[in-house]
This record gives structure tokens, C-alpha cells and sequence, in this order.
């Protein structure tokens, strides 16, 4: 257990998790507070969080990924921080790995993890995710997330980063309606920032990017041994590239059509 000198806090952001949140907030109950933030789950999840005696849950309204990890990062009264996304789930060993790290008087400020990605029950090995690794161990004060993504948020760090050993298990792929929602509604936000960024709508590039997705995925990064899990991998994740390109036209015409409304 992790010493009353330095105590930890584990943040999850949560919108209809029902049936994965459970198996999350388990596993992260070796922390000293849990908080939880939903975006006014309509499937049960909120009210299971309200009922659990270890649990803080808070409702606030989604605006994007990086403002809703923001706001749950400002309830943490911990300066360490475990953060998840709710279809993640802590193993035994790496409870372990993150207790020693937080008791250890380290001088790292944060911590990348490795993931292990789940296909429903079984493993996924490659479709380009072999690599993946993110921060979910930091100090609060040491930590903030940046404002220039609002997908697959940035964390800046203060410090020196390290990297922990046992991997988080993450998963990803629930259902085909479940994961290809995730990747629409990804490539959405993030035509959002790609509008605020300037950048314009290429009928070449929509083609290239979402060509090279798949590709580079399931063929350079091999997809393709994962079998048909890889597969549908692949190309749902593709299908997020299109959609991106596909807001991003949308977005151009709006803002055209309200130019042109209020031109003298």
C-alpha cells in the first residue's frame, strides 16, 4: 500500500461505461481517492459511481477530451495522479510497480506506461499499437494538459519522464458499433482542430491519409497478424481519417456560408 507521505489519487473520465467502469474502479482501488468524472452517462454509469462508497463523481458537460481531463485533474487533492480512461484496468503487478514508484521519493515528475490492447477478451499484438505508450502517472504539480489537442490529449511535464515496466491493459474494441463511433467521433474533433489550425480540405489528401492509414497499419506495423481483429482494426481506424477530412469540407462550408451572410 502506498505510505500516508505520499498519496495517490486516480482520475477516470467516464460517458457510458457500464460494464467496463466496474472492473476499472477495482482495479484502481489500492489509491488513496478515486474521482470520477462523467459526461451525464445515460446507461447507468452514474449511478453506480454515486453508490460507491469509494468513489467522488462528479457530472460535468463534455466539451472536449482535453478540457474534461483538465477540469478532473483540478479535483485531485493529491499532488500524484493515476490517470485512466475507463476501459483501462490496472493488474495486480502493476499496482504493485506503481506503489513502489510512488513511495520511492523519485525525482521523475511523470511516467509513461505501455498498453496492451484488447480485443474484446483477446489480445491484440500489433495494428500498429506494439509502440503506444502514454502518461498516466505524474505530479499535478509537475503536470497540465495542453490546449492544443482536444483529442489524444498532450500532457506537458515539468521535469524528467520515466517509463514503468508492466503495461496497462486497455479495452479498446467492445463492439464494431461501439469502436467505429470512438473513431468517428475522434476524426471529428479532430477536423475541429485542424479548422482552428488553418488547415484546409484536400480531396487528394482525404484519399492519401486515409489509404495510408490503412496501410501503414496494417501492412508496415502488422496488422495483419492479428488476423481479422487486425483487420477491422485497420480499417475502422482508417474510417476515422475520413471522417476528419470529410468534418473538416463541412466546417470550410459553414464558415463560407456565414462569410457570405454577413458580407455588406
Amino acid at each position: 500500500m502506498i505510505t500516508k507521505k505520499e498519496q495517490l489519487t486516480a482520475l477516470v473520465i467516464t460517458y457510458n461505461e457500464l460494464g467496463y467502469i466496474e472492473k476499472c474502479i477495482e482495479s484502481v482501488s489500492f489509491a488513496d481517492e478515486i474521482i470520477v468524472v462523467d459526461s451525464f452517462s445515460t446507461d447507468g454509469t452514474f449511478e453506480y459511481l454515486e453508490n460507491h462508497p469509494k468513489v467522488k463523481v462528479i457530472q460535468n458537460t463534455f466539451e472536449n477530451f482535453t478540457a474534461q481531463k483538465s477540469f478532473a485533474l483540478k479535483q485531485a487533492t493529491n499532488d500524484w495522479v493515476l490517470f485512466l480512461d475507463a476501459d483501462e484496468i490496472v493488474s495486480d503487478s502493476l499496482q504493485l510497480e506503481i506503489s513502489e514508484t510512488v513511495s520511492s521519493d523519485t525525482e521523475i515528475a511523470a511516467f509513461w506506461f505501455y498498453r496492451q490492447f484488447m480485443f474484446k477478451n483477446e489480445k491484440l499484438n500489433y495494428s500498429g499499437w506494439q509502440t503506444d505508450k502514454n502518461y498516466r502517472l505524474f505530479r499535478k504539480s509537475k503536470a497540465s494538459f495542453s490546449d492544443c489537442k482536444i483529442v489524444h490529449e498532450t500532457l506537458d511535464v515539468e521535469g524528467t519522464s520515466g517509463i514503468l515496466t508492466e503495461k496497462l491493459i486497455h479495452y479498446c474494441y467492445k463492439n464494431h458499433d461501439d469502436y467505429k463511433g470512438k473513431m468517428l467521433k475522434y476524426g471529428r474533433l479532430k477536423a475541429i482542430e485542424s479548422f482552428y489550425r488553418e488547415k484546409k480540405y484536400s480531396y487528394a489528401m482525404m484519399i492519401a491519409k486515409t489509404s495510408w492509414k490503412f496501410f501503414n497499419h496494417y501492412i508496415l506495423r502488422l496488422g495483419f497478424l492479428d488476423g481479422k481483429k487486425g483487420f477491422i482494426i485497420c480499417h475502422l481506424n482508417s474510417l476515422g481519417v475520413l471522417e476528419r477530412y470529410k468534418e473538416l469540407k463541412k466546417l470550410e462550408q459553414k464558415n463560407e456560408l456565414v462569410y457570405y451572410l454577413v458580407m455588406p
